[in-house]
């Protein structure tokens, strides 16, 4: 057994033990909801989803085993690349129309000829994070001015969010903080900092005055659903939308007698119970010791982020590890304060849990370019061998 651990999981066991917890688990709750999806997609089975599913968290299994094996100093020589081409899919995407079936379609694009639908927005957050991590790295002896970061650092960071920002606020702002916290942890001046993030806020709230004031100019966003979001939040009378109320009674229940696996009730009334919500129907269904398992499990990935990004003996790779891996634990933060009501409805997934495609897969590559880096951490008796080696290649060419 130990052999076939060796020689398919490579990297950080601890790491991988957790991602194919959280892979199973996901099981129970999205079997539970899967008769709302039955209900609101129209068509196919439980069984169905389930094994669609299924698929979909194999396919991001096989991601993370491919991208373990890579090395993962490549994920940065391609990061412009994937940020420049992913700018004109994102330009291409919130241009497409303003609704397909019904709902604002800005923020998926369909491959042609698969009808698969995809979120450009989750894969250009991925990319552009990337490439923070290796701008940082390659300028880290230099010394910072608008003139060597306006165009290669704050123009892709400004397109990205900006792109991103009228169909999907919440993963804009979440972007942006984001670039934000790589840009602190990387060493970069606070001053250039404030600046872009004022210019940012004042374009910002310029499309969001513009959106309310000229509908009619800016017709493919979604400012008027946030807006309503925001004030029933804030509503001290205590109107809360239909999905908030419906989540915060499942938790109620939940914590009060756990109902037990598939007896959830308001899985047939909680809109986007399997994705979006599906962490209320966890608590329904399991009660604290469910929630606090769930949580103690993302919070160990987060212990085993920060121990390899602190054991990485490279800048690229530390930076590259919290790139990736801390959208995840901030994603699934921001999932259950929403469910609790803690903030306003965002419709951020659950990492790993809910029931979609392209959240579940950008999930599995961060978690495959994390074990990737955990795969070339070095002990130090190694490093100490690698220094003895360069110094001597070193006396070698001088003499």
């Amino acid at each position: 057994m130990s052999n076939i651990v060796q020689k398919y999981f490579k990297g950080d066991k601890p790491l991988w033990a957790f991602i194919l917890l959280l892979a199973l688990f996901s099981f129970l709750p999205v079997y539970s909801a899967s008769s709302n999806l039955v209900y609101t997609v129209g068509s196919g089975t439980i069984f169905g989803h389930l094994a669609k599913h299924a698929v979909i968290l194999l396919i991001g299994l096989l991601i993370i085993y491919g991208l373990q094996r890579v090395d993962y100093r490549w994920f940065g020589l391609f990061a412009l690349s994937a940020v420049v081409l992913l700018s004109g899919v994102l330009a291409i995407t919130l241009i497409q129309g303003q609704t397909i079936g019904g709902a604002n379609a800005a923020r998926w694009l369909t491959i042609p000829g698969t009808g698969i639908g995809i979120q450009p927005s989750m894969i250009a957050s991925q990319a552009l994070l990337v490439y923070i991590a290796r701008y940082l790295t390659k300028n880290r002896d230099k010394e910072y001015t608008w003139k060597n970061t306006a165009l290669p650092l704050f123009l892709p960071i400004l397109v990205i969010v900006g792109l991103i920002f009228p169909s999907n606020g919440s993963t804009a702002l979440m972007l942006a903080g984001m670039c934000g916290i790589l840009l602190i942890i990387g060493g970069f001046p606070f001053k250039y900092l404030f600046t872009i993030a004022a210019t940012g806020l004042i374009l910002g709230g310029g499309f969001v005055w513009l959106a309310l004031s000229r509908p009619d100019l800016v017709t493919n966003s979604r400012v008027h659903t946030w807006m309503s979001r925001i004030e029933k939040f804030n509503d001290d009378s205590g109107l809360e939308s239909y999905q908030v109320l419906h989540a915060k009674a499942a938790i109620a229940r939940g914590l009060n007698e756990m109902a037990g696996p598939g007896k959830s009730v308001f899985k047939q009334t909680l809109p986007q119970s399997s994705s979006d919500f599906i962490f209320a129907i966890i608590v329904e269904e399991y009660g604290a010791i469910g929630a606090i398992l769930l949580i103690g499990i993302f919070l160990l990935i987060l212990i085993r982020i920060c121990i390899i990004a602190s054991k990485i003996h490279t800048i690229f790779g530390t930076l590259l590890v919290f790139a990736v891996g801390l959208p995840i634990i901030i994603q699934a933060m921001v999932n259950m304060a929403v469910a609790v009501n803690l903030i306003p409805v965002t419709g951020q997934p659950l990492p790993m849990i809910s029931y979609g495609g392209t959240s579940i897969w950008m999930t599995c590559i961060s978690f495959g370019i994390i074990l990737s880096v955990s795969t070339q951490i070095k002990s130090k008796e190694e490093l100490e061998q690698d220094r003895k080696v360069l110094s001597e290649e070193y006396i070698e060419d001088i003499a």
